[in-house]
């Protein structure tokens, strides 16, 4: 065979970049510059999308602030229960900023919830956890659970009363599980009782899951662009004059929302500071003396209610567990063809309902453990399965849904017509 009848072999793919000069030539060996613009700048949206959607932006925000501020304290805390509480006093009073530093990473967790709780309930609102999104809405609903976690773990470290009984309390609840609880809650511990070893153990923790949210953040933002936004019509873009480049459109909106989110958490800030925490974590930790009434952060108190709900120990762990797991199977819990509650009108007042009954859930998980608010915690925890398990179901499949549109440009021809009702039709 002669060197003729050989075919060139072709291994060279550089080119094809939309820059030129030195970006061109980096982009040409190192794509990112053109995945950049392809993924978010030219990237096509639906043009329905209302500010509730800008809430993903504002999570990413959330999140790299938390880290950053997270890394910055980081440096000068020292995780040992000895330690723990004056080396944030030193953060508070003798570390430039530390005060200012402190204060955004505790309001900037709470806000995060606020967000997150938010994007949630607009997911389950406009259903963008059908299909073909049931993909990125299991793995929302495990950052979800890994945010618990961190959160937990963080409010643990400035070693305040409410912190070393927090961390008692929840973490006993471990032993319920039978035959390896007790080995557990005791490697948790790192001996018998939450001490010197539990805070480190926490505080490397604490750090770990912050990154590995981080990395499945990313995952999730990968499978929205595979299969795109969902938007409030619940009906796929058709053609060009159903989507808009992602900019300058949707920035600008997600700018402007971040403006007015991020202009209320400076408020809490500098003004109010400490409002959506608890007195008790400014008194260092004292195992022999107990706070008159344990309480967990605000954006957890949903979850305790549903925990002292239940008279059982293991079964009060369990529904705390289920009640944030069974938001997984809502893609096969509802059935219905149409996704959005706009269009479901009976459905959409039992969604009305159920938010509420979140509402009522944050105010008795605080509230002490007697009475009327032992009654209403188990009225909430009861709705919060029965919405699942049955409402859910039964109006998928027997619900009537109002006519829908054929198309995104012509939902809105009919919003500005005033054709469709929602309680969210102030959100443009």
């Amino acid at each position: 065979m002669t060197q003729k009848d050989y075919k060139p072999v072709h291994t060279n793919k550089v080119g094809g970049s939309p820059f030129s000069g030195v970006l061109g030539w980096l982009d040409d060996r190192l794509p990112i510059f053109r995945m950049f613009k392809y993924e978010y700048l030219d990237f096509q949206v639906p043009r329905s999308l209302n500010y509730f959607w800008s809430f993903g932006g504002i999570l990413m925000f959330c999140l790299l602030g938390l880290i950053i501020t997270g890394l910055t304290l980081g440096m000068h805390y020292k995780p040992s229960a000895e330690d723990a509480f004056v080396s944030v006093e030193h953060i508070m009073r003798d570390v430039n900023s530390g005060w200012l530093l402190r204060y955004m990473h505790m309001n900037l967790a709470s806000f995060f919830f606020i967000a997150v709780y938010l994007h949630i309930f607009r997911a389950m609102y406009f259903g963008s956890y059908k299909d073909p999104r049931q993909v990125m809405w299991l793995i929302g609903i495990i950052i979800f659970f890994l945010m618990v976690a961190t959160a937990f773990l963080g409010y643990t470290l400035p070693w305040g009363q409410m912190s070393l009984w927090g961390a008692t309390v929840i973490t006993n609840l471990v032993s319920a599980i039978p035959v390896v609880g007790e080995s557990i809650v005791h490697w948790l511990w790192g001996g018998y009782s939450v001490d010197d070893p539990t805070i480190n153990r926490f505080y490397v923790l604490h750090w770990l899951l912050a990154f590995v949210i981080l990395g499945i953040v990313i995952l999730h933002v990968i499978a929205l662009h595979i299969v795109g936004s969902n938007n409030p019509s619940g009906i796929e873009p058709k053609d060009t004059r159903d989507t808009v480049s992602f900019h300058p459109y949707t920035t600008m909106k997600d700018m402007f929302a971040m403006v007015v989110f991020f202009t209320i958490f400076a408020a809490f800030v500098f003004f109010m500071p400490n409002i959506l925490g608890h007195p008790d974590n400014y008194i260092p930790a004292n195992p022999m003396v107990t706070p008159a009434h344990i309480v967990p952060e605000w954006y957890f108190l949903p979850f305790y209610a549903i925990l002292r709900a239940i008279p059982d120990k293991l079964g009060g762990v369990l529904a705390m567990v289920s009640a944030i797991g069974i938001l997984a199977l809502l893609p096969w819990l509802d059935r219905s063809k149409v996704r959005s509650l706009i269009f479901r009108p009976i459905q959409r007042q039992w969604f009305i309902i159920f938010v509420l009954n979140f509402m009522m859930l944050t105010w008795v998980g605080a509230m002490p453990a007697e009475g009327l608010y032992v009654l209403l915690g188990r009225i909430g925890t009861a709705y919060w399965f029965l919405y699942f398990l049955v409402i859910v179901p039964l109006n998928s499949t027997f619900e009537k849904p109002k006519p829908m549109p054929n198309s995104i440009h012509e939902y809105l021809e009919w919003k500005e017509q005033g054709k469709i009702k929602s309680v969210f039709k102030w959100m443009k």
